[in-house]
């Protein structure tokens, strides 16, 4: 049931339902908040301040799109995360549609869908263009009938190809309506349910249409960390190990904080976590007991990931 433009949730003990796993394009499907998502928002490191104006431009737009139509305000609900592979788009976006739920807690039980867009793909003619239909048709529009959702959809520019880029010698038509369907997937979301937001990410903006970058609401790249994110990556990752084996502890010095993130530099902060294992395999000790792994070992293998990344 809508009233005034945004679904009314009844009050009930039960969860609200999901849609089947199995999906076209689903890859996950939960309820929000959620205790995972919540630490990936908390882990991910990002100018604070950047990441407090993103989730409160996003719950503005929550509000004001349940109180003003989409023909005065045209607003899709859609937030678009760019930049290099490794950043942490998607574990942002995870942490961002936590938090977005938590904020917003009063609008009723929050749920979330995830997709991903190369399972869509089919060499079949039409099979594309009829499995994001179904997408935007069924599993989110249904879904959303039943109180506020997020929809993370990764690698957005698998269904949102620029269409100028495509010839039809090279890419059949049916992508090129699949393209277009997912235009129209958005645009009738916007205007049939105000509480749908959609987080996108992409490695390879300028291969984005540019019909769905004028769609986003907001544009947020994500490049690499500089030397006070490398440093408060390190320890947060080196934190992680020594909960676990207390004695890695020596690695949380400034003096090894501060030379690791000053030789980290061109790591994106995946690669940068990484270099933690393998630094416990530079050592027969380290690798029977990470607990031994040494401030030369971590060092070590920082040198190796950016002469890797070079």
């Amino acid at each position: 049931m809508r009233t005034n433009g945004h679904s009314q949730i009844a009050k009930s003990v039960a969860p609200r339902p999901l849609p089947p796993i199995d999906s076209p394009g689903l890859v996950d499907a939960r309820l929000l908040p959620d205790a995972r998502f919540s630490e990936a928002w908390d882990a991910i490191v990002f100018d604070e301040e950047e990441k407090r104006r993103v989730a409160q431009t996003m719950a503005a737009g929550f509000v004001l799109r349940r109180e003003i139509s989409y023909e005065r305000l045209p607003l899709h609900g859609v937030v678009l995360l760019v930049g290099p592979p490794g950043t942490g788009k998607t574990t942002f976006a995870r942490g961002l549609a936590d938090r977005l739920a938590q904020m917003l807690s009063s609008l009723g039980q929050f749920a979330y869908l995830e997709i991903n867009p190369h399972t869509l793909a089919s060499s079949s003619l039409g099979r594309s263009q009829q499995a994001v239909q179904q997408l935007f048709d069924n599993t989110i529009a249904e879904t959303a009938m039943n109180g506020p959702l997020v929809v993370l959809i990764d690698e957005v520019e698998t269904i949102a190809t620029d269409r100028g880029q495509l010839s039809f010698d090279a890419n059949p038509a049916d992508v090129h309506r699949a393209v277009d369907a997912a235009l129209v997937g958005l645009d009738s979301i916007a205007r049939s349910h105000s509480d749908v937001v959609f987080i996108a990410t992409s490695n390879f903006p300028d291969a984005i249409d540019s019909a769905l970058t004028s769609r986003a609401d907001l544009v947020v790249p994500i490049g690499f960390p500089n030397l006070k994110a490398r440093r408060a990556i390190l320890s947060d990752t080196i934190t992680a190990l020594t909960d676990a084996f207390p004695a890695a502890s020596g690695l949380l010095s400034d003096d090894v904080l501060d030379e690791a993130a000053k030789k980290s530099e061109g790591l994106d902060g995946r690669r940068l976590r990484k270099t933690i294992v393998a630094a416990t395999g530079l050592s027969n000790a380290a690798t029977v007991d990470p607990g031994n792994v040494s401030a030369e070992d971590l060092l070590a293998a920082v040198i190796a990931a950016t002469e890797g990344a070079a």
